[in-house]
């Protein structure tokens, strides 16, 4: 990928995520890169989302052109898991990648627990993606304390993707949630992860974990953004946004344009976008090339604003399967 040496500092170097919104731009397509975290890659500052999203395309040959043409015009990051149609994703993606797999930072995602299910469909995988590596490999959704454990265990999931980082089938090694801070925040601090993935948009969110399962938190500093975010930053992880519209939830509440940019004004490497039509494809796109920092003023009242749905919106994520 074809990098210019012109680069910019949207903010001023006194602000505390002056050293996250450094961007390079690609200099075929305009596209702006930020670097993943330790993995040492730059990749767009958009990702192309392969979930439910992506499966809206009902016709095959639509889903591939939108993927096509996401790629042509500068996205580098492509973002799929088995557990998006039980491999539908991986398998759409892999038609794509036959031909482009060099063009792109590949991330997938696995579900199971269970160490030996969990490798059969990585190894599966590997070939609904028709490739021999992904970039990066990430634990699917983590919820709660007993799903961190079952995670933990002897012969679970977590042993398995420390295997394949060194066999080589996965560059990199992540996690991902959109339940509780607190537990990703945890996981974060207890093991060797690379890459992280987490819900980050402009309404807060982060549930609790409590005696009767997953809780909404009133307290927006109680989020993502404030809990476990910080601890990625510390370790030098590789950052990736997800739940930007949450769920659409927050559409028409703010403007596309803004959501987008309150998650990029983040300390974040990209930010993960469902786009199941080519002119929402397109208008991320200019989003993202014309890609301004909010203040911090700026995202306060934007927050605040958003501040009534985040009861809604952890309860919508207490149970959320992106599938």
């Amino acid at each position: 990928m074809s990098i210019s040496r012109r680069r910019f500092l949207e903010t001023a170097a006194a602000s505390p995520l002056a050293a996250h919104l450094a961007h390079a731009f690609d200099s075929k397509t305009g596209m702006p890169t930020r670097n993943l975290g330790k993995t040492g890659a730059r990749v767009s500052c958009i990702a192309f989302g392969g979930g439910s999203r992506f499966l809206a395309y009902k016709q095959e040959d639509k889903a591939l052109e939108a993927l096509n043409r996401a790629i042509d015009f500068g996205i580098t990051y492509v973002d799929t898991a088995y557990g998006y149609g039980d491999g539908l994703s991986e398998e759409r993606v892999g038609k794509v990648m036959k031909t482009r797999r060099k063009e792109v930072w590949l991330a997938t995602k696995i579900n199971k627990r269970d160490g030996e299910e969990a490798m059969n469909i990585i190894e599966s995988g590997l070939k609904r993606l028709q490739t021999d590596q992904v970039d990066l490999l990430h634990i699917h959704s983590l919820t709660d304390m007993k799903d961190l454990a079952a995670i933990e265990a002897k012969g679970g999931v977590l042993e398995v993707l420390y295997k394949c980082r060194d066999q080589k089938m996965a560059r990199f090694i992540g996690v991902t949630s959109h339940t509780d801070p607190h537990v990703l925040k945890t996981a974060l601090e207890r093991h060797d992860f690379d890459c992280t993935q987490m819900a980050l948009n402009a309404a807060r969110i982060g549930m609790r974990s409590g005696k009767a399962g997953m809780e909404p938190n009133p307290d927006m500093k109680d989020s993502f953004e404030a809990i476990a975010l910080p601890v990625a930053n510390r370790k030098r992880l590789g950052v990736i946004a997800m739940k930007i519209f949450g769920q659409e939830h927050l559409v028409g509440k703010a403007p596309i344009e803004k959501l987008i940019r309150y998650s990029l004004s983040l300390p974040v490497t990209c930010a993960v976008l469902g786009m199941p039509k080519l002119e929402y494809l397109e208008e991320n796109i200019r989003i993202a090339k014309a890609f301004k920092p909010l203040s911090k003023s700026e995202m306060q009242t934007m927050a605040g604003g958003l501040e009534p749905l985040k009861a809604e919106l952890d309860r919508l994520f207490a149970d959320h399967v992106d599938a």
